[in-house]
């Protein structure tokens, strides 16, 4: 039986993945690796990362196993916050469904991530597939907890995911919403041993672990990874305050499969996240809060957007100040209002021809206009020149593909070093954020 779990925390506190860590210590049956998923990061209403959880479980007594996941949703859940909405997936059919059925599964486990849907949606597929399901108030997490539960069934399948790892620290109850005690040399130390092994355990541009969260969640760190030993290795060399448990999960995490390539002539739409191709339109401007905004005209609409590096981007907008008018680019991230906020930008061709006034052949000064539609002319010389010309300037920046740092990353959004091994878009050289 497959079981998924969603919207079981809030900003105040918990984390579904604790509860899915509680719920494979307590239940005494087989069970796989647990599954985290991200979903679409860009929803208004999500807690933080917008992640749920899943897992497959053998058991000889399926309707035992359902009552005590109900029980711990009921008991652990942020019930009294009103954007908690818990809800809960049971695929204990397998064997019954169709070709067709894992189509629709694979068809809503990437919507899930990638587009909006609705509670309606969900419960439309799990009444045609004979889901058994559970949720409480308004039950908006049945959405998040079928894509997981899906996710499970579509690894396991001929269809292949990107996917990574994390390793999840619990803190002790008793240590909830206090702050934590991290040795951060030691995080530095396990980080420089198992590094791009293991990947966003710190900033090194910014100076900051990032592998601990500041909410009052239980959760203590997450080592994020592709190799299962190094994150292991990582966590060994840390030293941190007295953990309650411990979970190693299989994610979608970055892996940047939120984007969406952009169709010809299609329209972006608020709350998704693309990956779009144009030539830039405007200066770089930084505005009041040190952000930093250019306007970009698409190759796939030829329509015009602003895209945007928010101030917690830190050292990237220095990468966005230096484009110029002309540069072919292609950028990906969130759109919404107009506005797409930047993850990652790929220079493809940079603009390095500046029209100046024109040299005087006689005395090597550059000449000044001689008036409006007059061309220009050296005083000194006399001499005269029609029209401006191309000089060839050098460029501080390099094609290539550039990322925030670790510490603006989003859950989902793939770190280039990930990209070390393969082909980046179009081929681009990579530059990591360290």
């Amino acid at each position: 039986m497959i079981i998924g779990i969603d919207d079981t925390d809030s900003k105040r506190g918990m984390c579904t993945t604790y509860l899915c860590a509680f719920l494979l210590d307590t239940l005494h049956d087989e069970v796989s690796t647990p599954r985290l998923v991200r979903l679409n990061p860009c929803i208004p209403y999500k807690t933080r990362g917008n992640g749920a959880i899943a897992f497959e479980i053998r058991t000889d007594n399926s309707d035992k196993v359902k009552e005590v996941v109900r029980s711990c949703v009921c008991e652990f859940s942020e019930l009294d916050d009103v954007d908690t909405n818990p809800g809960v997936v049971f695929i204990d059919n397998e064997e019954r469904l169709s070709d067709a059925d894992i189509r629709i599964l694979k068809c809503y486990y990437e919507s899930a991530v990638r587009e909006v849907l609705n509670i309606e949606h969900a419960t439309g597929i799990i009444s045609h597939m004979d889901f058994d399901y559970f949720g409480l108030k308004n039950m908006r997490g049945i959405i998040g907890a079928l894509a997981a539960a899906a996710f499970v069934l579509l690894q396991r399948s001929s269809v292949h995911y990107d996917f990574t790892y994390e390793l999840i620290a619990y803190r002790q109850k008793a240590r909830w919403g206090t702050p934590r005690i991290i040795d951060e040399n030691s995080v530095w130390a396990a980080d420089a041993a198992t590094y791009p092994l293991t990947w966003d355990t710190v900033d090194v541009a910014n100076r900051r672990i990032v592998f601990a969260p500041h909410s009052p969640c239980p959760v203590l760190f997450g080592i994020r990874g592709d190799s299962v030993d190094a994150i292991y290795r990582a966590y060994e060399l840390i030293y941190a305050e007295p953990v309650e448990r411990v979970r190693l999960f299989i994610t979608n995490q970055g892996t940047d499969f939120h984007l969406i390539a952009l169709d010809r002539n299609a329209k972006l739409l608020d709350y998704h996240s693309y990956i779009v191709e144009g030539v830039v339109e405007s200066p770089p401007v930084t505005i009041a809060g040190g952000h930093v905004v250019f306007r970009m005209v698409l190759n796939e609409s030829s329509a015009i957007i602003d895209c945007i590096a928010y101030e917690p981007t830190k050292g990237f907008r220095n990468i966005v100040r230096q484009l110029r008018v002309g540069d072919e680019v292609v950028v990906s991230g969130s759109f919404n209002h107009g506005t797409l906020n930047l993850e990652k930008i790929g220079l493809i061709s940079l603009n390095r021809e500046e029209m100046r006034n024109p040299i005087c052949e006689c005395c090597g000064r550059r000449m000044e206009s001689a008036g409006r539609g007059q061309g220009y002319r050296c005083k000194r010389c006399g001499t005269h020149r029609a029209t401006k010309e191309a000089v060839t300037i050098d460029r501080r920046i390099e094609e290539g593909l550039y990322e925030v740092p670790p510490v603006a990353r989003r859950h989902i959004a793939k770190p280039l070093i990930r990209m070390r091994h393969e082909r980046a878009y179009k081929g681009l050289v990579i530059h990591p954020s360290r």
